[in-house]
């Protein structure tokens, strides 16, 4: 920037000329790291850790007919419940993926409600490492973010986290 300026339109039009120049670098180098490649380990697997308040699921995924094997029980032994089911299935769902992987994982922790949102988390993740071209889809659909939402710590004084004891005049 060797050239000398005037007045402030000057200045104004030196600054705009650098903000794009800015933008366009920037814009190059998002493009160059959209480009992602799918991990899988030698036997075709993909493998994600999945967290939902004190549940810890580990799940691996691999091309197959869709079933879905949890602590070495299937779905339908685990969960009876058909709404854990569909929120198991929801990252396939999303990602037009219906009985197309097979899921073995492991979970621990938590209850019943918990260890279906770490499984769903897990597969998302999963699935993304399988397939990068599904990023975009999962990400809006809010499934690759962990929902960090637990049950709040008992307080002394209280009866629970936040509820007092009863009161009593007499």
């Amino acid at each position: 920037m060797a050239e000398k300026l005037e007045s402030l339109k000057d200045l104004k039009k030196a600054t705009k000329a650098t903000k794009t120049a800015k933008a366009a670098t920037e814009e190059a180098t998002v493009e160059e790291n959209v480009v992602r490649k799918s991990k899988k380990d030698k036997q075709g697997r993909s493998y994600a850790t999945g967290r939902r308040k004190d549940a810890v699921a580990r799940v691996w995924i691999k091309a197959g007919k869709g079933n879905i094997t949890i602590n070495e029980k299937s779905i339908d032994q685990y969960f009876a419940r058909p709404v854990l089911k569909m929120i198991i299935n929801q990252p396939f769902e999303v990602a037009n993926r219906v009985n197309e992987f097979d899921v073995v994982c492991t979970v621990k922790g938590g209850g019943l409600s918990g260890q279906a949102g770490a499984i769903k988390h897990g597969i998302s993740r999963a699935l993304n490492i399988y397939e990068p071209e599904l990023r975009d889809c999962l990400k809006k659909a809010g499934f690759l973010t962990r929902d960090d939402r637990a049950v709040e710590r008992k307080k002394y004084g209280k009866a629970k986290a936040r509820r007092s004891y009863q009161f009593s005049k007499r």
